[in-house]
């Protein structure tokens, strides 16, 4: 692995101003509406093989990325795979693992396990993929760094200092009080373990997998270091969840760091892809792979920008809370799971636009943070 200068500079293309508001319906998908079946693969690109695992969420499936490898040994070449992403651990999704092992893989060992980030459904299986064939783990230090404390209960997603911030910004129903205050095991369920090692991937660097050069592309807000993939030679960009086809990633403000500003990181880390050629195969954590990787960020954009001047709209008259916000931000009922993801959110928006002196802030009688637009 070796530091290089960015090798792909082009002009991103003007976008059809009519392409932003058309979702999903300006983007290409090469695969139409073929999807891998559970324990099965699909090729995507010479080389890549499309997988596909069940998730216990609303959110209910992931896509896993297989990419033929090799590497040097003192008896010769060994061929194998580098696996990117990883599944959450349960039975279900350890059997899918097995099958594909068993099968398109062709009993052909995992050389090496690279992990986007550290959410649950990407970090989930590292440990077990890693001990099952002695493989590397690799990933961006802030991402392993930030496995490794919430596997170990150092840091979670929910206990006091969650239900605390939460309450802060408004969300103070008692019953979801105590579910957020006794939600202490959430990440450790789905990643009980993380490997005691890694190898560090870091903006700008080039990795070798099948005999291509792969430059790793950084995204913040997300998740602390979210390390993208993107392979010149043959256009093909592993995207993680910094662009997905459909739906906009979530991108939150945690308790561990109350003061974020995770959507101006995240809207910056989109300007990351602008150089890559219009031609790309995206190939996302969620959803289907698609070209239109220039019109995709743009919809990203937009959307959040949007959704900054409903929220300016809605606190020019009276200080909200980000609580308050979520009816404006989401259009759709929230569930409880949802609306621990949804106040995050909520609270990411207002903190771009107090950051950008958009807005100001101050806590009331009670507490709370409340927003006030600045005139």
């Amino acid at each position: 692995m070796t530091q290089t200068a960015t090798p792909f500079a082009q002009a991103k293309p003007t976008i059809d101003p009519a392409d932003l508001m058309a979702g999903e319906k300006a983007l290409r998908f090469p695969l139409g509406t073929n999807l891998p079946e559970l324990g099965q693969v699909l090729a995507v690109a010479p080389g890549i093989w499309w997988i596909r695992m069940a998730l216990p969420f609303a959110l209910d499936h992931i896509n896993l990325w297989l990419l033929a490898d090799t590497e040097e040994t003192p008896t010769g070449v060994r061929h194998g795979w580098t696996v990117v992403d990883c599944g959450v651990t349960n039975p279900g999704t350890q059997d899918a693992w097995r099958q594909v092992l068993e099968g398109p893989m062709k009993g052909l060992p995992i050389l090496r396990v690279i992990v986007t980030h550290m959410h649950p459904d990407h970090m989930g299986l590292a440990h077990w993929l890693c001990a099952q064939f002695n493989a590397p783990l690799w990933m961006s230090a802030t991402e392993y760094q930030a496995a490794l404390l919430a596997s170990s209960g150092g840091t979670n997603f929910g206990g006091l200092s969650t239900q605390k911030f939460f309450a802060d910004h408004g969300w103070n129903d008692p019953a979801d009080q105590q579910q957020i205050k006794d939600r202490v095991s959430y990440y450790a369920k789905m990643v009980p373990q993380v490997p005691e090692a890694y190898h560090r991937l870091m903006h700008g660097r080039e990795l070798t997998i099948g005999g291509h050069a792969w430059h790793c592309i950084s995204g913040w807000g997300h998740s602390p270091e979210h390390m993208a993939l993107y392979c010149e030679a043959t256009h093909v960009l592993i995207s993680g969840d910094m662009v997905l086809p459909k739906i906009s990633t979530n991108v939150s403000v945690y308790a561990q760091e109350p003061e974020a500003n995770s959507l101006a990181l995240f809207m910056t880390s989109l300007h990351h892809f602008d150089a890559l050629p219009a031609d790309t195969l995206v190939l996302p954590s969620h959803g289907r792979p698609f070209v239109g990787l220039h019109t995709r960020t743009a919809q990203l954009l937009k959307h959040h920008e949007d959704r900054m001047d409903e929220v300016l709209a809605a606190c020019s008259e009276q200080a909200g809370s980000a609580h308050d916000m979520l009816k404006v931000i989401f259009k759709r009922p929230l569930d409880f799971h949802q609306t621990t993801f949804a106040i995050g959110e909520s609270v990411a928006h207002l903190h771009a636009l107090w950051f950008a002196g958009k807005m100001s802030r101050a806590k009331d009688a009670q507490g709370v943070w409340r927003f006030k637009t600045v005139r």
